[in-house]
């Protein structure tokens, strides 16, 4: 007769109970897995497109620009107070903007579902969005399209993320594209100002001159040699007059240099967009992350499973923690 060990069959009683044990909330699980499997492989694939951005200040660049400038190499911040570039990530999530891009029109390919064929579409995002309420449609492009600022660097990035590859990139770039002709033509504006300005006092300025060149005239007229009178009041008021006209003069010269220096800035001195790195045609996904989803509903339905089948026991561990408290 052959023996048993008694301690074999003591230790695989315990493995079996666990086994028993477990087997529901493994099945569950697996079958949770299951479901999120297929919802992600149902789940469309989304891309993302980004764009870096360096913006460059005008001429003229502030000492306090170069500290800033040294202090980030060492992991410092130093505030900037004349910086252009702080209210481009407010631009890029202006009203105006959305409503831009939502008018806009973009051709591109997209899948009509996870499986389906591909398929040229040439719409409007507010068409492709099927939204006609334009507040509804403008947080929708909120979630498409995004922008931030690293405030050590001061690189600017311009971010899309679509079901279409080409959408993704095209709304980047169009997104650029609006925010330099806001900053450009916000600097035309200014210089603008400053010319008109400029301008209009320049006329003032040279018909108070030709006043006095005609007051002198008529001076002359009666009073040729009026240096050389004998009447101190005639040398007066003639060194008057000259000096007066001499002072309108510079006045014109100073004002004429002006309205130029203000028509150059028109042109020439507006903040200037650096693009570092131009939006690309991503070929990878961005997102869904589909074993995250499988590992996510197998832990959801093995927790659950468990929770349930101890529901009684849980509620007993619950109500003693309630009551010792």
């Amino acid at each position: 007769m052959i023996g048993t060990d008694p301690s074999s069959n003591g230790m695989a009683r315990p493995q079996a109970q666990w086994l028993r044990y477990l087997r529901q909330p493994l099945a569950t699980g697996m079958l949770f897995a299951v479901i999120g499997a297929i919802f992600a492989v149902m789940s469309p694939n989304y891309y993302r497109s980004e764009a870096r951005i360096l913006p460059v200040d005008s001429k003229g660049a502030s000492g306090l620009g170069q500290l800033a400038a040294a202090a980030a190499v060492i992991g410092m911040n130093v505030p900037m107070q004349d910086s252009s570039d702080t209210s481009f990530v407010d631009i890029l999530n202006s009203r105006w903007l959305k409503s831009s891009m939502l008018n806009t029109e973009f051709s591109f390919h997209e899948k009509t579902w996870r499986f389906g064929k591909v398929v040229l579409r040439n719409e409007t995002l507010a068409d492709y969005l099927r939204l006609k309420d334009s507040d509804r449609a403008s947080r929708v492009l909120s979630t498409m399209l995004s922008a931030s600022r690293d405030l050590k660097s001061r690189v600017l990035t311009v971010s899309a993320e679509t079901k279409s590859p080409e959408l993704s990139q095209l709304m980047v770039k169009k997104a650029t594209e609006l925010l330099e002709s806001f900053v450009q033509e916000k600097g035309r504006t200014r210089g603008g100002s400053k010319a008109a300005f400029a301008g209009a006092r320049l006329k003032e300025a040279r018909e108070e001159m030709s006043q006095s060149e005609d007051e002198l005239l008529r001076f002359l007229d009666g009073n040729r040699n009026f240096s050389l009178s004998a009447d101190p009041a005639v040398r007066l008021r003639g060194l008057r007059l000259e000096t007066e006209l001499k002072l309108r003069q510079q006045v014109v010269m100073t004002l004429a240099m002006n309205r130029e220096q203000a028509l150059l800035e028109e042109k020439n001195d507006m903040p200037i967009l650096n693009i570092m790195d131009q939006s690309s045609l991503p070929t990878e996904k961005s997102r869904p992350f589909r074993a995250m989803i499988v590992l996510y509903w197998f832990f959801v339905g093995l927790a659950g499973s468990w929770l349930w089948a101890n529901r009684k026991r849980v509620r007993q561990v619950l109500s003693q923690e309630s009551a010792g408290k």
